[in-house]
């Protein structure tokens, strides 16, 4: 299979086909043979993930030196404030490494209104206020997102990944825990 799996990762789901003790995997999702992850989604965070059989692709896609962009829309707690999301444009020194700069702006109300209730909802503290962000970067280590947004002092409360290169779940129209094939070349 030469085509590219884009699959809307609902919230909860591990990124693995084998069975797990305590999560949903992939398996119970896509009954395909043969394709893996091309990068991976936390089991808690939700949203675009792509799979392929083509090792290749897989590892162009996946190394940060490919340099292919995700887009990630997170909810954080706290009030927008400049120099904090100066810190997450400038590059984050998480300890382990330092992440390249990131592109980051303030989502409005309307834009993150387009996404889906999470199941289980997300718990919102009435003293503390929230917002959205949307961050694109080029690598994608670890935690990497919910780090760096904690780092600014933004404590992650839902992160959902939104596009990874030119795809885009809105544009693909792809509901929560579908999938579908397409070209490859729809990625660049």
């Amino acid at each position: 299979m030469s085509d590219l799996i884009v699959f809307n990762k609902p919230y909860g789901v591990i990124c693995q086909f084998s069975p797990h003790e305590k999560h949903r995997t992939l398996k119970s999702f896509i009954p395909l043979p043969g394709v893996y992850p091309a990068g991976r989604l936390d089991t808690d965070s939700e949203g675009l993930l792509l799979l392929t059989a083509d090792g290749r692709l897989q590892a162009k896609i996946a190394d940060p030196k490919h340099k292919t962009v995700k887009t990630y829309w997170a909810q954080v707690e706290g009030s927008p404030d400049q120099a904090r999301l100066n810190l997450l444009r400038q590059g984050v020194d998480l300890g382990d490494f330092v992440t390249r700069p990131a592109q980051v702006r303030v989502l409005a109300a309307a834009e993150s209104a387009r996404l889906w209730p999470r199941q289980p909802p997300v718990r919102e503290r009435k003293t503390v206020p929230d917002f959205w962000l949307e961050i694109r970067i080029s690598e994608g280590k670890n935690r990497q997102v919910r780090r760096m947004t904690a780092k600014a002092g933004y404590p992650c409360l839902r992160l959902v990944r939104v596009a990874v290169g030119r795809l885009n779940l809105f544009d693909l129209a792809l509901p929560l825990g579908e999938w579908r094939a397409v070209p490859p070349q729809a990625l660049y």
